[in-house]
């Protein structure tokens, strides 16, 4: 390590203490961050992902549009979006997750017009925190500014990661710096949420320790309406069936058939699982191919009524192939389906009356009938006013 990254030694040693875990992405600058980072014991304890997208194409296929400006405060914060639903994705259940963008116009081989300059962005499930940082142009070297920006980045990640913050990168007189933050309450998030901002939110009401261990979710889908026995019998016997797992129920905001629901019935919701002291993920995602997107290497709870909808080609503009496609997408994620015993058109069926087609007999796992029965649904329970 460098002598400036050995001075940074004790603050990244302070972020992989943290149980916080980033995505990063950067360019135009900061590189030493991520250097500094892995040189250091215990980065797998705060990196999930590291991506520079340097050329204007990658770029643009990060972000999914060309940016007004490629070396600003709003890139910076568009970075910062993507990367941290990317963190929510692939990061452990219950995991708190920031993503971090930067993006900046530093000392090159050739005079430059405007100002030396890098923005920083980091987002996470309620707080977003921008900064500029302009330089005095012609008083530092390309590598000199490389090394300043990379140690505010730095910085920057100490303070959303709660790691205790004891360096202050060194500016002179002439150099301005500016910051902003934005806190979202709960109500923001969910609206972020159902306007496609964010993929998910987590509330974690669990008191277990799983979260720590388990790198697999069991999910088990449903809308809620009410939480019953039934279906915290059900995780119970697919937990166990499993073994090591963190279970999550998981309620889509948006219905393919129906309006989304409103913030006060999510949160209405969401207080059911607080009683009884479970994980809900809330998603806007009501189609299987785009959870197991979401979710990737999940294992999902549902009833075989879901599997014969799953396999049933009228939901795939009537193609069989088309069915075979997206269901071995979901499979090639790591997916796969755990399936309890359900009424089918007045008959109650387990996995094995299905015809799973071969090629994809290997996603579905059963439960067995004597494991788990339960007829009831939050249909009829609404319905006898329960």
């Amino acid at each position: 390590m460098t002598e400036s990254g050995g001075m940074m030694r004790p603050l990244i040693e302070a972020i992989h203490s943290t149980p916080t875990k980033a995505v990063v992405y950067i360019a135009g600058g900061a590189a030493h961050a991520v250097g500094w980072l892995t040189s250091i014991p215990g980065a797998s304890n705060t990196l999930l992902e590291a991506v520079i997208p340097y050329s204007r194409m990658s770029m643009i296929q990060l972000l999914g549009k060309i940016p007004a400006q490629f070396a600003d405060s709003s890139t910076a914060e568009d970075m910062a979006l993507v990367a941290y639903n990317r963190a929510l994705k692939i990061s452990k259940p219950g995991c708190p997750v920031l993503g971090v963008g930067f993006t900046g116009s530093l000392a090159t081989n050739r005079l430059k017009q405007g100002d030396h300059r890098f923005h920083m962005c980091i987002r996470t499930s309620n707080r977003l925190w921008l900064s500029t940082v302009t330089l005095s142009k012609g008083l530092r070297t390309r590598e000199e500014e490389e090394i300043l920006s990379s140690q505010f980045l730095l910085k920057a990640i100490a303070g959303a990661s709660k790691a205790p913050v004891d360096f202050t990168p060194a500016l002179n007189e002439l150099d301005i710096s500016t910051e902003r933050e934005s806190l979202f309450s709960e109500d923001e998030e969910l609206e972020q949420l159902l306007n496609g901002q964010i993929c998910f939110k987590v509330y974690d009401f669990t008191s277990e320790e799983q979260a720590l261990s388990a790198e697999r979710k069991i999910i088990l889908p449903g809308s809620f309406n009410p939480l019953h026995e039934g279906h915290l019998q059900l995780m119970e016997v697919a937990s166990s069936l499993l073994g090591n797992g963190y279970p999550c129920f998981e309620l889509s905001a948006v219905n393919a058939d129906k309006p989304p629901l409103t913030i006060s019935q999510i949160k209405d919701r969401v207080k059911q699982f607080e009683m009884a002291g479970k994980t809900i993920i809330i998603s806007n995602q009501p189609y299987f191919y785009k959870k197991a997107e979401l979710f990737p290497g999940s294992a999902f709870v549902i009833g075989a009524d879901t599997v014969v909808r799953l396999i049933d080609p009228k939901y795939y503009d009537g193609s069989y192939n088309r069915m075979i496609e997206v269901l071995l997408k979901c499979k090639n994620t790591g997916c796969t389906f755990i399936v309890g015993g359900r009424n089918v058109d007045g008959v109650f069926k387990v996995l094995e009356d299905i015809d799973v087609p071969d090629v994809l007999k290997d996603m579905f796992i059963p439960i067995p009938a004597d494991k788990f029965r339960m007829d009831i649904s939050s249909t009829e329970l609404r319905k006898r006013g329960m």
